[in-house]
């Protein structure tokens, strides 16, 4: 009979162990949850804030800015394609955006190569200086460039906004941290069998880092489409002006006016960015778990 009492003692100890334990699990799932849900509805709530209004009459945003819209209205939309030549600074912004990302992706990951994989004397005096030029505000070097880009004539050019920005110190560095994961073994092996250093980076290190460079192909088209201060301050013809600075015509000192077109452009524009994030968020989720890792 004691053995049966001390038996059922010690289950019933074991049983509420074990509810504890549950319940300290559902707890801190629920807290997990929360703080999630939490963070994803402060992330997609402006998005979703500006959608809906997009899809308001003027009188309906005013008065009702965090409603649902009581009828879909597409007058903002309309609106849009009236005031502006859309097509034109579509064209005009992607062209510059996809100008920026195809050259800055190629250049960050030459010199990023050139430094990690190769032997090229000074090439850790480049590195710090790189580094360095991080460190200093873009703000001090505005007047310069301005000044450079004036006597070279360049203002109210396509090439004043795509040149200096077809490469980045943050992208090199990116780059240098995912080509220090890849195996020198590979590359010696190349070199043995006589490939040259353009061919072993073309070929085996650029395949090799597909996660990365998409890494920069997003971050840099997103901040060459929404780039507003570069074109307000180096273009002049209308002919050449982006989608941002589209945008800014609908401000004005009057409450309420164009607000419908406003909300539309708003949309309009961020819609492409989305789409290129959601096509390449795999490996641009892949390159920061691996950098991380490393």
């Amino acid at each position: 009979m004691e053995r049966t009492y001390e038996c059922k003692y010690v289950d019933n100890k074991k049983i509420k162990k074990g509810i504890r334990i549950k319940r300290h699990k559902v707890i801190k799932n629920f807290i997990i949850y929360a703080i999630l849900i939490s963070g994803a509805f402060v992330v997609i709530y402006p998005f979703f804030f500006m959608v809906i209004n997009s899809l308001k009459t003027g009188p309906e945003i005013m008065h009702h800015p965090n409603a649902l819209p009581r009828e879909i209205s597409l007058k903002g939309y309309i609106g849009v394609f009236k005031l502006l030549d859309v097509p034109r600074l579509f064209l005009n912004t992607i062209f510059i955006s996809g100008s920026v990302t195809i050259l800055n992706t190629i250049f960050s990951s030459m010199v990023a190569y050139g430094i990690v994989k190769t032997q090229i004397p000074g090439r850790k005096v480049l590195f710090k200086i790189i580094l360095g030029s991080m460190m200093i505000p873009g703000i001090l070097l505005l007047i310069p460039t301005y000044m450079m880009m004036y006597n070279w004539n360049w203002i109210n050019t396509y090439r004043v906004l795509i040149i200096p920005a077809a490469i980045s110190a943050y992208n090199i560095f990116l780059m240098m941290q995912f080509m220090k994961q890849i195996d020198n073994a590979y590359l010696e092996a190349a070199r043995i069998d006589g490939a040259s250093e353009w061919q072993i980076f073309w070929k085996i290190v650029l395949p090799m880092s597909k996660p990365a460079l998409a890494t920069i192909m997003i971050l840099t088209f997103m901040g060459s489409w929404n780039d507003f201060f570069g074109p307000l301050l180096y273009l002049r013809d209308e002919s050449l002006m982006t989608l941002q600075l589209g945008l800014y015509r609908f401000s004005s000192s009057i409450p309420g006016k164009h607000i419908e077109q406003l909300w539309a452009a708003t949309t309009m524009i961020s819609i492409p960015v989305v789409i290129v994030f959601f096509f390449l968020q795999k490996n641009f989720i892949k390159a920061f778990t691996g950098i991380g890792l490393k």
